[in-house]
């Protein structure tokens, strides 16, 4: 079958079913227009027309001679065989069935003229495949519509056959099926679609959007509540139910994360899982802040159970010990024994063997390893794990401010002196610096913080011209050269720090004027130092409660 032109042409005219009407000079019948031709008049046409070129006779003449007709009288119009009463009907579909319609015999010298010229092929089998300059047609012109005229482009077959266009009525369902198929056949094009699903796509984002947002607000702000009602109706499979049973001692550090108290929490098999607790504590508004210290809970708690036993200061076991720097081993001491519960003769016979904590072999007590800090000792903690914890943290403490074991002794004796005599935080490096040039050049410190301790008075570092004249006190640095023969106080990582780092200076002298801010002037020569003791000297008058 051919093919549609690209530019989708008027769809085919069949002329068996719809032809333009017949020239107005050969009416056919008395309403002026041609009766229908089927096609199997215009094929026995055309074989008429061959076999008068060929010199042939008609069938139609070989099987019935007409009788000779007389000619029309002058001025009556021809009559053609589809109007002549002798005309033998005859049909495409049943021969018994009468349809007039001419006969190759009778046709006019008009029909033989356009039937010359027509394609008989494309007429009868199929479509018309050339059309000139084809047209873009309206649907009403190819449905037959009354003020379609004709184009001169047309096809020859639209003139002869054209009478059959004008045989549309409504009773369009009886008629033949090519007839349906032209009034039917509108165009290959597709109209334009309205893409009216990009709007309604567009609309439905927009919705989901807000909802979607609206859903998550509402998730944000009752979060907390949704996440109760979850656990309570679903609770996940890390975790365990309830309260727990028996006892746990759990002990918060100082500097313990949410990350570090949830393994820790795991470990001791308070908590199913780590994650079971931190997620749930991660879901916290406001975030939980923890304190240090000792709790009692229990074996296998739900998260949320743990977690409102930690906040539930009922829960907390006070055995907090606080030591601050610079306190004295025999005051730590007796603070320990206060808060761990535990015996302060045990503690002091424990104290007695400072080698088996891994002291250096100097070292006669416990003084200057006893490192200060806050404390929490858990129920049932002895005295040597009282002291070891103490001593392993100020090692820890050596260790971070890089000094040497070898260095360790001199470190801490020098750093208990600083730690007792520095005042300001800014001045930590200065009075260092004091020290070790006097040192350097064997000058005696001359610290009363040293003969302060050899007296056994730890509270105080202000001395006495008898206590400073006292050769039988061996912390008498004002007697006695270089450092003094043991620690004077427990120092903290400021005093450790400013010894290995000291500033930078040529002072060999320093006193502390102002004992209620702790206000220190530095000097190079004796004179600088002696208007400084006389400043001191004022203000001690001016101020004799610190006397």
């Amino acid at each position: 079958m051919a093919q549609n032109p690209p530019e989708r042409p008027e769809p085919p005219a069949f002329p068996a079913v719809n032809r333009p009407p017949s020239p107005p000079q050969t009416p056919a019948t008395d309403s002026g227009e041609r009766p229908p031709m089927t096609r199997r008049e215009a094929r026995a046409a055309r074989e008429a027309q061959e076999r008068r070129a060929e010199g042939a006779p008609d069938s139609h003449e070989q099987r019935e001679q007409p009788e000779p007709q007389e000619p029309p009288a002058p001025g009556t119009a021809p009559v053609s065989a589809a109007q002549s009463p002798s005309a033998t009907p005859w049909s495409m579909f049943d021969d018994s069935t009468p349809i007039s319609s001419p006969t190759p015999a009778q046709e006019t010298s008009a029909d033989r003229a356009a039937l010359a010229g027509l394609d008989f092929d494309a007429v009868i089998t199929g479509p018309i495949t050339h059309v000139e300059e084809p047209e873009t047609v309206a649907v009403a012109a190819r449905h037959g519509a009354d003020d379609h005229a004709p184009s001169p482009h047309d096809h020859p077959a639209r003139t002869v056959f054209g009478v059959l266009e004008d045989t549309e009525d409504e009773t369009v369902d009886d008629a033949h099926p090519l007839v349906w198929r032209q009034q039917n056949y509108l165009s290959h094009d597709e109209p334009p679609k309205k893409r009216r699903w990009v709007k309604r796509l567009i609309v439905t984002i927009v919705v989901l959007g807000i909802l979607g947002g609206m859903a998550g607000a509402a998730y944000a702000i009752f979060q907390p509540q949704i996440a109760k009602v979850q656990n309570a109706l679903f609770p996940p499979e890390n975790d365990y139910k309830g309260n727990g049973t028996g006892e746990v001692m759990f002990t918060i550090a100082s500097g313990d994360d949410g990350s570090t108290i949830s393994e820790n929490l795991a470990k001791a098999g308070v908590v199913k899982t780590y994650d079971a607790f931190y997620s749930l504590l991660l879901r916290q508004k406001p975030d939980v802040e923890f304190q240090p210290g000792v709790f009692k809970l229990a074996k296998q708690m739900s998260a949320a159970a743990a977690l409102a036993a930690l906040k539930d200061p009922a829960s907390r076991v006070e055995n907090t010990a606080v030591i601050p720097e610079g306190t004295a081993e025999k005051d730590i001491l007796q603070t320990v024994s206060d808060a761990a519960k535990i015996p302060l003769a045990d503690l002091q016979t424990a104290a007695a063997n400072p080698a088996a904590y891994g002291l250096p072999p100097e070292a006669k007590s416990l003084e200057g390893f006893l490192f200060p800090a806050t404390y929490t000792f858990a129920p049932g903690t002895t005295a040597q794990q009282a002291i070891k914890t103490m001593v392993d943290r100020m090692f820890q403490a050596l260790d971070e401010a890089g000094v040497a074991p070898q260095n360790r002794w001199n470190t801490i004796v020098l750093a208990s002196i600083v730690q007792r005599e520095a005042g300001l935080k800014d001045d930590y490096p200065k009075v260092a610096r004091v020290f070790l040039n006097r040192l350097a050049q064997g000058w005696d410190l001359q610290s009363d913080a040293t003969v302060a301790y050899g007296t056994g008075h730890t509270d105080r570092v202000e001395t006495t011209d008898a206590e400073r004249e006292d050769a039988a006190n061996p912390y008498n640095t004002y007697v006695h050269s270089g450092l003094p023969v043991g620690p004077i106080s427990n120092p903290g990582d400021l005093a450790i720090n400013a010894v290995q780092h000291p500033a930078d200076g040529t002072w060999m002298y320093f006193v502390t004027w102002n004992l209620q801010t702790g206000e220190t002037i530095f000097s190079t020569t004796q004179a600088e130092h002696d208007a400084a003791v006389e400043k001191w000297q004022q203000w001690m008058k001016d101020n004799p409660g610190y006397g």
